[in-house]
């Protein structure tokens, strides 16, 4: 595979000062007077043509700075960049815009910044604003725009730049969802024409239908890298020990998708159709998800949870026993947790994660996260067919215009 960027062994140490006076003392008096911050710590990897990266991190991991370096904003301290090709950044709205200029102007002066010339932004201006929908928002000057409209012009511009790798940090969260539905598509579009990413994203879905590899950040540091799914759950891992101060949780030997502090351990998960009394299941068919548990303890307000998630996976359900409002408590010795429902989805492959823990979520006090814990298929539909991932069974009624007439004059009456 050819590769378009090489990141190698980048550093970025920022200088931390009190106040603008201590730089001058630091100067004149040749004395330290700053502390380090270490932003990234000898960062490498590859990008490869046609391939889509995302990276993740909790707040603070240093993936927006290794993007602006990528992105060259911003200088590394050690290190280098290759770049075998145009790179376009959407970084933070509103960068390379000019909020006195109209939305027609800014497609000059942001595309020139981002390496266009003023001929190609004349021949794209028309497909830029049409894939923008901003109409003749287009000739009113940035500064009435708000930060959607902003997304909509800066993504259109960056996607019609035609690059060889385009940057995408956050920008997608801004906006409703049929733009962000757009971009998304047309992102896939630009993948199979060879256009590389690099996706930065909270929405750990978009990731796992969009990137081919993913990388973990953590204080600056690359702690790993591969298959979206499995350096998602180490990503679980690390939020859950965020909060972890006894230094409990821990990822099991054998597995990577089970980690916690196994006080409170699953043994055995198991999904059965009510009809089939198998893992082959019929679309509406009441199914039975058993979780087999062993408590080493006695211990109150547990959570037991589970999550559904196809087979690009996307979380489609999920609920734990905190939502449904069922309180529970554990004793030292064994138990069987059973969750019963309509399995009301559609036709396809699917995997069941599930987690102990306390709270509403795994990232309080987690005792085990189990991901890929049974799989089971659904084949065929109970009752009337339907397209997607949601049998939602509606109530369908048709009315001549009068008759409908005629009932919200009766309804006036009685009201």
């Amino acid at each position: 595979m050819q590769k378009i960027l090489e990141v190698k062994n980048i550093t970025k140490i920022y200088k931390m000062y009190k106040g603008n006076f201590d730089r001058l003392k630091e100067v004149f008096l040749k004395k330290t007077y700053h502390k380090e911050f270490v932003s990234n710590s000898n960062i490498s990897f590859d990008l490869y043509m046609g391939e889509t990266l995302g990276i993740i991190g909790v707040n603070g991991a240093g993936k927006s700075t290794i993007l602006k370096i990528i992105a060259g904003v911003t200088n590394p301290t050690s290190g280098e960049i290759l770049r075998h090709g145009r790179v376009t950044a959407l970084l933070e709205l509103g960068t390379g815009f000019n909020d006195e200029l109209s939305g027609y102007e800014n497609i000059f002066l942001n595309g020139t910044l981002i390496g266009m010339s003023e001929q190609e932004c004349a021949q794209k201006a028309k497909e830029i604003i049409a894939f923008s929908e901003l109409g003749d928002y287009i000739n009113e000057p940035i500064k009435t725009y708000s930060s959607g409209m902003k997304m909509r012009l800066a993504f259109s511009i960056a996607i019609y730049s035609e690059p060889q790798v385009l940057i995408v940090d956050e920008a997608l969260s801004v906006g409703d969802a049929h733009f962000g539905a757009k971009c998304t598509k047309a992102l896939k579009q630009r993948k199979e024409q060879n256009m590389s990413i690099i996706y930065v994203s909270h929405d750990l879905n978009s990731l796992k239908l969009l990137c081919d590899r993913v990388l973990l950040l953590n204080h600056g540091k690359l702690i790993e890298e591969g298959k979206p799914e499995d350096v998602i759950n180490s990503y679980y891992f690390l939020i859950s020990k965020l909060n972890d101060e006894a230094d409990e949780i821990k990822i099991n030997d054998l597995s990577q998708n089970s980690f916690g502090s196994f006080d409170i351990e699953i043994q055995k998960v198991a999904i059965l159709g009510e009809k089939s009394n198998s893992e082959l299941i019929s679309s509406g068919e009441n199914a039975t998800i058993e979780i087999y548990l062993k408590s080493l303890s006695m211990f109150e307000n547990i959570t037991i949870g589970i999550h559904i998630r196809d087979k690009f996976g996307q979380d489609i359900y999920g609920t734990n026993t905190y939502y449904q409002k069922i309180n529970i408590s554990l004793d030292e010795g064994e138990y069987l947790c059973s969750f019963k429902m309509p399995l009301n989805i559609g036709v396809g492959k699917y995997s069941l994660g599930c987690a102990v823990h306390t709270g509403e979520s795994h990232m309080q006090k987690c005792f085990h996260w189990l991901d890929h814990a049974a799989e089971f298929e659904v084949s065929g539909v109970e009752g009337n067919i339907f397209i997607g991932l949601c049998r939602l069974e509606p109530t369908i009624t048709v009315l001549k215009k009068e008759d409908l007439n005629y009932e919200y004059t009766k309804n006036q009456k009685l009201s």
